[in-house]
């Protein structure tokens, strides 16, 4: 109250005795809150650097449950990468098993040489003198043969020009130019359109309509006159020779047409139109001189002419299309026209029959005639030489009746200095031997499976000296590659040899396609297996991303690409029966598949390990972060309980000496009022 008069030191007291209140406050306060701090007014920059430090905590604290999700995403595609190991591991056991089964062909591809006299394995060179050929003479033929039938021509005149009746020298090159007038010395025919010409039954017509000349011997010709024809009379004789199947060409002689006619016909021309006398011919009739004779003296080059009578000299075996001859097992067909392989053309020489049957044989000396007889001479590697058909009689006017069969002498030929060469065989690689004592040959037998294991073959020797080359186990399904080399010519030891393929053996397989039937199982097994290793939806085994963040700003983040550990993502396929597993070779090809995905799932465990390493340092790294930011923020506005008391207890004094103080300034007024009473 304003009437009210206090002294100075009441005053002074009073206001310490507030001071001191208002600090007791204050101290009990921060006793009661824990903080030195409570509010901006307290002070403001520890304030609001304190709750910077606990929002930044806080976020950090709230990335730590995303972390640690990526913690498990890591362990469970671990966990994944270690099942998948172990199924890895049991196709490996399976694959293991073919290994171990019997081979599953009871024949494997082999080829056997002749015996090389002498070889042994430790000298496989051997001291073989080489084969005797054999040689057989058959009788004199006595098949029928035609008499030199003579071939006639019939002479036309000289042509006349249509415009003025001035002869006209035919040549081969003179065109057929239809109705229009010539220059001197060329011939203006002036054939009329359709005019024909009749040879031995066969027609020619000539046509406005055709520039050339078209059809056959069997249906007649056409030639063309119109204008721009490219036929000419050389066109017209080859058309008219093509019918009457003559021997000798017809020509233009002295400005005349010369016709011949067939050994084997006569010759006849008609016509019809004005063609005959526009050519300077007449109507012919020529027949043919001579008949059939049954003497004979074979050639090489009389023909084997069917059942047609043929030239002078000339023998008439009776090989006709379709007829055969077998050869040392191997068949020749008799066939019309040209010869392909293994066949003989009824049109052909003797010496085209004894080449084919040489080169059946594999005869190192040709077949030849001598004295009107077939000798025939065999492969000496063969040993033999067989010969019948299914044409007795055509054998017969061979001098070969009965047939052949005559057998070699000797050994096979020593192998020192010859080569042998056998293609790719089963994935292996294809091989060169040179047989010899040189450096890099081969003369025993070690050396020889030395030089054969890089293909997959192995080879024996039998104590006669044959050689025998069989596939390995590696390579059981498979065939041997081609054999050449001059160690397989003919006369050699390895001449003619050709390996067949492999015979399967039922049961064998049937354990091997079981095995399959495991392994596919097991790959079945590893699909779902990397399906199932996920967390949360997020799975590295099937190619997804794991995304982490480690602080508030998204700055420092870790991707963490997946891989593709199906079957597919690790070149792994199912196996087919009848395909896989057939030998070891295809054995060994799939483990050596399962050994790289092996050392894929290691690599990849190592990366995983890697990258959980990492996640889980920072995890920790962001646990002890929060610690230091909260440790931080508590040191600004946490109060010290210790000092505060003592500021307590301090105060509390303080108050009661002010009290004191306060009375004491009080006690001159009471002096007074003393007085007054």
């Amino acid at each position: 109250m304003s009437s009210i008069v206090l002294s100075a030191s009441v005053r002074q007291n009073l206001l310490s005795l507030q001071s001191t209140a208002s600090l007791l406050a204050t101290t009990q306060n921060d006793l009661a809150t824990g903080n030195k701090v409570n509010s901006a007014l307290d002070d403001p920059t520890s304030y609001f650097t304190s709750a910077a430090l606990n929002n930044r905590a806080s976020d950090i604290n709230n990335l730590l449950d995303s972390i640690g999700n990526g913690v498990q995403v890591l362990q469970a595609a671990n966990t994944g990468i270690t099942s998948l190991q172990s199924l890895v591991a049991s196709a490996q056991s399976v694959a293991n098993q073919v290994l171990q089964t019997p081979v599953g062909y009871s024949t494997k591809s082999s080829v056997s040489s002749a015996a090389v006299g002498g070889a042994t394995a430790n000298n496989l060179l051997g001291t073989g003198a080489g084969f005797t050929d054999a040689t057989f003479a058959g009788a004199t033929a006595t098949g029928t043969v035609t008499a030199a039938f003579t071939n006639v021509s019939s002479t036309g005149t000289t042509a006349i020009n249509n415009d003025d009746a001035t002869p006209v020298a035919i040549t081969a090159a003179t065109l057929l130019v239809g109705t229009a007038s010539s220059t001197s010395n060329d011939l203006a025919t002036a054939i009329t359109n359709g005019s024909t010409l009749v040879v031995n039954g066969t027609t020619i017509t000539f046509s406005t309509a055709t520039t050339s000349s078209t059809g056959s011997a069997a249906s007649g010709f056409t030639i063309g006159i119109g204008a721009g024809s490219t036929a000419s009379v050389a066109t017209l004789l080859s058309d008219i020779d093509a019918i009457t199947g003559s021997a000798t060409a017809s020509s233009v002689n002295g400005g005349k047409l010369v016709l011949q006619t067939g050994i084997t016909s006569g010759l006849t021309v008609t016509g019809s139109g004005n063609a005959l006398t526009e050519l300077g011919l007449a109507a012919v009739t020529q027949a043919r001189s001579g008949g059939a004779v049954s003497s004979a003296t074979l050639a090489g080059t009389t023909l084997l002419s069917g059942t047609s009578s043929s030239a002078a000299g000339a023998l008439t075996t009776g090989f006709t299309a379709g007829a055969t001859l077998t050869v040392d097992g191997k068949t020749l067909t008799f066939v019309t026209g040209a010869a392909g392989a293994n066949q003989v053309s009824t049109t052909g020489t003797v010496s085209d029959l004894l080449a084919a049957i040489d080169t059946a044989s594999g005869s190192t000396t040709a077949s030849s005639i001598s004295g009107g007889a077939v000798v025939l001479h065999t492969g000496t590697i063969n040993g033999t030489l067989s010969i019948a058909s299914s044409d007795a009689a055509a054998l017969t006017a061979l001098g070969l009746t009965g047939g052949v069969t005559q057998a070699a002498t000797g050994s096979a030929p020593a192998l020192t200095g010859t080569t042998l060469s056998i293609g790719a065989t089963g994935g292996g690689t294809a091989t060169n031997i040179v047989f010899g004592t040189g450096t890099g040959q081969v003369s025993s037998l070690n050396q020889l499976n030395n030089a054969l294991g890089g293909d997959n073959l192995q080879a024996t020797i039998d104590p006669t000296g044959v050689i025998t080359i069989t596939t390995s186990n590696n390579a059981a399904s498979s065939t041997i590659g081609a054999i050449t080399g001059s160690a397989t010519a003919a006369g050699q030891s390895f001449a003619g040899l050709t390996a067949l393929a492999p015979v399967a053996d039922p049961n064998a397989q049937a354990t091997r396609t079981g095995l399959i039937a495991q392994y596919n199982n097991i790959l079945q097994q590893i699909d779902t297996t990397s399906q199932d290793s996920s967390f949360n939806g997020i799975n590295l085994l099937e190619g997804d991303t794991l995304n982490l963040t480690f602080d508030e700003t998204g700055k420092s983040t870790l991707a963490i690409q997946g891989v593709t550990f199906n079957t597919a993502g690790l070149g792994l396929s199912t196996l087919t029966v009848g395909k896989d597993f057939l030998d070891s070779s295809s054995a060994n090809s799939v483990l050596s598949s399962l050994s790289n995905v092996s050392t894929t799932l290691r690599s990849e465990a190592s990366n995983l390990g890697s990258n959980l390493s990492i996640v889980q340092i920072r995890q920790d790294f962001s646990k002890n972060l929060i610690n230091v930011l909260q440790t931080g923020a508590s040191n600004l506005t946490l109060a010290d309980t210790n000092e505060e008391a003592a500021n307590s207890q301090a105060l509390s004094t303080r108050q009661s000496i002010a009290v004191s103080a306060l009375a004491l300034a009080n006690q001159s007024q009471q002096s007074v009022l003393q007085l007054l009473r």
